[in-house]
């Protein structure tokens, strides 16, 4: 087979505000090269991005890089690693500016730029640092003392900034340097894999004009994702006229998997920088035709018994209803939903692993097409074989079949209101269409933006859980439910160190669990153990920087590595809320004590898991805890299980910790759940339990926002159930309304 390689998707220009002045970038990047230094053994001094090893250290560190490199000319392959340092990389400051030019808020750009200011003034670096002499022209360790103390400060803002330059480099290095992914051998396309051409999409074009362009339909659907993907198949098979609109652009197949950079830019909110706004916590949520169903990692589990009663309870009696179990298995029906999976290694690990301890692990049931088959770990970075069956692949193509339009990157501005009889009755949506330029961007001279009106019967909304309730919230709608009840299955991961090649980037990403610690409270409030995709920037970035020289021999082993997260179903939620300059959402979040003490019995139980299957290292993205490390006497055949008495120090140490302090742990969120919640009355939610926004008629909801609380399992599956259910019955009532009216004027 002729070798694969995907069509590019380059980012497109932004303006050439430099966001900070010569002097901001220059200490920026300095501490980046604190961060990402070149490795040397020179003496301390010779230049301001090196820092110095003892000889020994470095020989031994680039032997042992030599040796597990695979790519041709590892020496030379793995000097460059280690001389590289961060601010090298000609697309590191260009992509640090893309981050603060569209993803940061504003007031948070202001703060980082007094600090920066002050660092170039002998006064302000003096109280921030303690020398006189400003940040950029301090030595190496000096700057790389300053950054270390700052991440333990008592002043939150130098915390604030020490998290966010840290995390920054370590993403933005790993994203832009080709030799980081030579020296860990992550292939730029899956090694296995047939690639497959995507369904042939048709969409509206908009003529040039300088009024509102008007189209009209039945049922306009705002996204494109899990929710919209459902009701626009059904709508569009009842007979209905159906018009998708996404803000997004939809990408064939031959552009999967994008690279690391591009795929971030171009499907996720915010470029893949969505943060809390305590810094916290970074949050991915799926922003591309198809939504989140194009970037997951395709588990599809129902909805657990004790979710559905909780929300029962709560006044919603269809979630334990058999309709409910019948739209469950009619959209895993369709997407071919199996548990025939080859199990790639750090899955095995975890199905292994538990078995070894006793543990309850199943297999995850993938969206992979029954008996199909899907092997790719690329797949949060677009899948090239069309195997999993996510919007793109299954229901966007039903829609398209019955007759449903499309209309690629139009933002939606609001929804517009008849007011009938004092009643609030969705008419429609406006919003602004913007067309794709030569290189499929948005910015580009031949680009043409025009004001859309859409009017429709009924309107429904699909943004997800951070987009949904801003909708909601410009169109004018007062529920002060609306953006809150944000519920986030919070994350912490934890990577195990094996001898031998993992390569945990092949095979499917997540496809086996751990449930025995889901309950821990008695009330559903506890945490699974689930396996991660393994891309190398989302990954690494989660793991612990403790200095530049540890963070580099970390990078080098990810090739050796199993990854696990800590999947959290939480008591406490938090509120998404739009950003007073841009309209961006913003996260209100912290991961209560409530909670933190769950995610901390969450990683324990995956270093057991990990240790009695072999692993040499544990580390978690909690970088106040040290790693394990496996000592040499047990690594021989001395072997004790999990009641080695260095097993169980750590684990010791671990506990005392609980619980865990946000402030020095990565979390992250790629679930997000709860913000326009469905509810029996509207002094308890957003929509009614038919998915109709509370004080309106004609305007419904239909994503994973609608969820009472977090569904404590990957949310697709109750995602599509719900919606298959609402949309059906918006069918049947609309159908009813025909009848009626036809009946009346029979008459």
């Amino acid at each position: 087979m002729p070798e694969y390689t995907p069509l590019e998707a380059p980012l497109y220009p932004i303006s050439d505000d430099p966001i900070f002045n010569d002097a901001q970038w220059q200490t920026l990047l300095s501490l980046a090269d604190v961060v990402i230094p070149a490795l040397t053994s020179d003496k301390p001094g010779k230049t301001a991005n090196q820092k110095t090893i003892p000889a020994t250290e470095l020989d031994s560190t680039l032997s042992t890089l030599t040796a597990q490199i695979q790519s041709p000319g590892p020496t030379q392959i793995a000097r460059q690693y280690l001389q590289e340092n961060a601010s090298s990389l000609p697309a590191f400051k260009e992509t640090l500016r893309r981050t603060f030019a569209l993803n940061v808020p504003q007031e948070s750009k202001n703060g980082l730029s007094l600090i920066l200011t002050a660092l170039n003034t002998r006064t302000g670096s003096l109280l921030l640092t303690g020398s006189s002499t400003p940040l950029q022209e301090q030595t190496f360790d000096a700057r790389e003392k300053v950054l270390q103390n700052w991440l333990t400060s008592r002043l939150p803002q130098l915390r604030k900034v020490a998290r966010s330059v840290v995390l920054l480099s370590k993403k933005n290095w790993v994203l832009n340097s080709e030799i980081v992914l030579n020296t860990i051998g992550f292939p730029r396309v899956p090694v296995y894999g047939k690639p497959a051409e995507t369904f042939d999409y048709k969409f509206l074009q908009i003529p040039p004009g300088d009024n509102a362009e008007t189209i009209e339909t039945d049922v306009v659907i705002v996204g494109s994702g899990c929710g919209g993907g459902v009701a626009a198949k059904n709508l569009a098979e009842a007979g209905y006229r159906v018009l998708v609109v996404e803000k997004a652009y939809h990408y064939p197949s031959t552009y999967f998997p994008m690279t690391q950079s591009s795929a971030l830019g171009h499907m996720f909110e915010l470029g893949g920088n969505a943060v809390s706004d305590d810094g916290h916590m970074a949050i991915l949520a799926g922003a591309a035709w198809g939504g989140g169903g194009t970037v997951n990692w395709g588990a599809s589990l129902h909805t657990q018994n004790y979710v559905r009663q909780e929300w029962a309870d709560g006044g919603l009696p269809f979630f334990t209803s058999p309709e409910f179990q019948k739209s469950l298995d009619r959209v895993c029906e369709r997407m071919g939903v199996t548990t025939e999976i080859d199990q790639n290694f750090q899955n095995r690990v975890m199905l292994e692993g538990s078995r070894k301890l006793g543990y309850n692990a199943q297999v995850v049931p993938s969206n992979a097409g029954a008996g199909r088959g899907h092997y790719c770990g690329h797949c949060t970075l677009g899948c090239h074989t069309v195997g999993k069956q996510g919007p793109v692949a299954s229901w966007l193509v039903d829609a398209a079949n019955a007759g449903a339009v499309f209309l690629e990157g139009f933002k939606a501005d609001k929804v517009l209101f008849d007011n009938v009889n004092g009643k609030k009755v969705a008419s429609g949506v406006q919003g602004v269409w913007t067309s794709r330029d030569a290189h499929l961007g948005t910015s580009g001279k031949d680009v043409l933006r025009r004001k859309v009106v859409i009017k429709a019967k009924k309107v429904i909304v699909s943004c997800g859980s951070l987009q949904s309730p801003l909708l909601l919230l410009r169109s004018g709608l007062k529920n002060p439910h609306i953006g809150r009840h944000l519920y986030l299955h919070p994350v912490l991961l934890g990577g195990a160190v094996f001898e031998e090649d993992t390569l945990p980037w092949e095979g499917n990403c997540l496809t086996t669990l751990v449930h025995d610690f889901e309950n821990l409270d008695g009330h559903g409030h506890g945490t699974k153990l689930e396996n991660v995709a393994m891309v190398p920037a989302m990954f690494l970035a989660t793991m612990p920087w403790l200095d530049g020289v540890q963070f580099k021999k970390l990078v080098a082993n990810l090739r050796h590595m199993a990854g696990f997260i800590t999947l959290t179903k939480e008591r406490d939620p938090g509120r998404v809320y739009p950003d007073p300059v841009d309209g961006n959402p913003r996260i209100d979040y912290t991961i209560s004590a409530f909670d933190r003490k769950h995610i901390l019995e969450g990683l324990i139980a995956c270093a057991k898991i990990a240790y009695v299957s072999g692993a040499k290292e544990f580390y978690t993205s909690y970088r106040d805890m040290r790693p394990f490390i496996r000592s040499e006497k047990i690594a021989t055949g001395d072997e004790e299980g999990i009641n080695d008495p260095g097993l169980q120090a750590w684990i010791k140490e671990f506990r005392k910790k609980s619980p865990l302090n946000p402030e020095n742990g990565t979390a992250a969120s790629a679930h997000q759940m709860g913000t326009c919640r469905m509810s029996s009355s509207p002094k308890k939610g957003v929509v009614d339990p038919d998915g109709q926004v509370w004080g309106t008629q004609g305007l419904y909801v239909a994503d994973a926002s609608v969820f009472p609380s977090a569904s404590g399992v990957n949310p697709m599956v109750t995602n599509m159930a719900i919606t298959d259910w609402t949309s059906r019955n918006l069918a049947k009532a609309m159908n009813r309304g025909k009848l009626s009216k036809a009946g009346t004027a029979r008459l």
